[in-house]
């Protein structure tokens, strides 16, 4: 082949080698922008909203950001909570996220960034800023657990959305916990409240009227008052006030009746004790509120030796307290009370001092100053059995400690030797003596067992109130009224009494206050015993009798 032949074939495939070079290099090229444009961002409105979201016009941006909160995109809640902390930053080419480790994310793509070019802060203004908080707490409503997600929905109660995002519409359709779709359905309803449109707004008063967050009540006068609502709409929300306030109402007086359940078992259990020693012995001990208080120190003393066992401390409280204040009673039966016996006034003053030391006794081992003791974390918050009715753990848990210290002591009395020598000499001494029954050990022992149950009283004080060296003080006169009312040495009439007076003072309350409250029952007290001296419960026996 002559060399001119060759020459011309050498420079074709030169040129066809060239071509497919340049074409595949074309190729290679263009694929990870096809790739890009797949991925990156997923969908054209993901890409649109966030190159609007870099736009000069803090307009254009305000816009892209709702638009990117109302889409649902899992890929907002990074973004949001990005911005949120200030790690969003305008570079060149693009808007970044800075993690915490110095890398970056490219906002676009939400893939990492080999090395992006340095940018200014993101700035954010107060409309922006309210549309990241409310894109996060929808973004909490979706997802998380039970809890979370309940009180992310409670803040949107407190801040309905303007409008109905479509993500809880979505989540509404979806959704299968009863509580979590009835705040949904809540939520929903309030945005619609304001939505101008008649049929919509009295959808959603039907949805609010058993409702009772104060803002459902004050969306609802805001709407009855509005003249330019339509008649049917005012009507409907006037309806629904009327029944949210006489729900109000109903819930009022459950919450009263609860208070004064709770205080009724505060007052039953400080009375129990008293009541015992003072119907079997005959002895009126004005140190009876010391032993409470020294309950409550107890478990002061508990909760400060054991400091990270607080779910358990109050339970290893109890027989502290009761052993403490047993002991306590069973030394002043011994050193003082047993030398008065027959000498009542004697005997009332010498507790009355004794109750003197002991507080003072206090006040230099403890300070003067009250004591906080702290709640397990079973015995904190609050339950609403039914909307509207917020009630405390706390108190629940004082009035089922009383009911059980009431059944045991009854079966204390009724089902052992100590409780039938009990009753034996409280109804009649001296026959009980004739009988055999060491009626000394008998007065020592109801002595002890009634400071016992005051010290358990005291545990009970200490998750109510704080814990002082007065704290006996501020319960011995009403516990006294208590055990008279009731029947001296009568546990059903301390139990009856102290439930009785417990509500009728907190009813008394808010319409003539405390003290005057007190007063009044003090005063019907009175009446009560000119009229049935012995009480609800009076005790049967040959010596009462006579």
């Amino acid at each position: 082949m002559p060399i001119a032949d060759r020459a011309r074939m050498f420079i074709n495939t030169c040129t066809w080698v060239r071509i497919t070079f340049l074409a595949l290099h074309l190729l290679l090229s263009l694929a990870p922008r096809a790739a890009l444009a797949g991925t990156e961002g997923g969908t054209d409105a993901w890409v649109d909203a966030i190159r609007r979201l870099a736009d000069r016009s803090l307009r254009e941006r305000q816009a892209a950001l709702e638009s990117l909160v109302r889409s649902g995109d899992e890929r907002v809640l990074v973004l949001l909570a990005a911005l949120e902390e200030g790690r969003v930053v305008e570079t060149p080419e693009g808007l970044v996220i800075r993690a915490a480790d110095g890398a970056s994310i490219d906002v676009v793509s939400m893939q990492p960034v080999a090395k992006a070019a340095e940018g200014r802060k993101f700035t954010l203004n107060n409309h922006m800023r309210t549309l990241i908080a409310d894109g996060l707490v929808m973004a909490r409503v979706a997802g998380g657990d039970r809890a979370a997600r309940l009180q992310a929905l409670e803040a949107m109660l407190a801040q309905p959305p303007a409008s109905v995002p479509p993500l809880l519409i979505a989540l509404l359709e979806s959704e299968t916990d009863g509580a979590i779709r009835r705040a949904l359905r809540a939520v929903i309803a309030l945005s619609d409240l304001g939505s101008g449109d008649p049929d919509r707004q009295l959808a959603a008063i039907t949805v609010l009227a058993d409702r009772m967050q104060p803002q459902v009540h004050n969306r609802l006068s805001a709407l009855a008052a509005d003249a330019a609502a339509d008649a049917r709409v005012r009507a409907a929300a006037e309806a629904a006030l009327r029944a949210l306030d006489s729900r109000r109402q109903v819930n009022a007086v459950l919450e009263t009746v609860y208070f004064g359940l709770g205080l009724g078992a505060v007052l039953a259990l400080c009375a129990i004790g008293l009541a015992i020693t003072f119907g079997v012995m005959g002895v009126i001990n004005m140190a009876h509120g010391e032993m409470m208080m020294l309950g409550a120190y107890a478990t002061f003393v508990v909760q400060q030796t054991m400091p990270g066992a607080l779910e358990y401390s109050l339970l290893i409280a109890l027989p502290a307290a009761f052993l403490l204040a047993a002991l306590t009673g069973l030394a002043i039966e011994w050193l003082v009370v047993s030398r008065l016996y027959g000498r009542p006034l004697e005997t009332l003053l010498a507790t009355f001092g004794l109750s003197l030391i002991l507080q003072q006794g206090v006040r230099s081992a403890f300070g003067a100053t009250n004591r906080a003791v702290s709640s397990p974390a079973w015995m904190s918050g609050s339950f609403s059995p039914i909307d509207g009715l917020d009630l405390t753990w706390g108190r629940l848990y004082v009035i089922i400690f009383s009911l059980v210290v009431f059944v045991v002591l009854s079966l204390i009395l009724s089902r052992t030797g100590l409780g039938l020598q009990i009753r034996a000499v409280a109804q009649n001494r001296q026959m009980a003596r004739a009988l055999g029954v060491p009626a000394r050990r008998v007065d020592a022992m109801t002595f002890a067992l009634g400071s016992g149950i005051a010290g358990l009283a005291g545990v009970a004080l200490s998750q109510l109130t704080n814990v002082g060296p007065n704290l006996g003080q501020a319960y011995i006169v009403d516990a006294f009224m208590v055990v008279v009312f009731g029947g001296v040495g009568s546990l059903w009439g301390t139990l009856v009494a102290g439930f009785s007076l417990g509500m009728l003072t907190k009813f008394l309350e808010p319409s003539v206050g405390a003290v005057l409250g007190k007063v009044l029952v003090l005063l019907g007290i009175v009446v009560f015993i000119q009229r049935y001296p012995r009480g609800l419960f009076p005790m049967r026996g040959r010596s009462v009798e006579a």
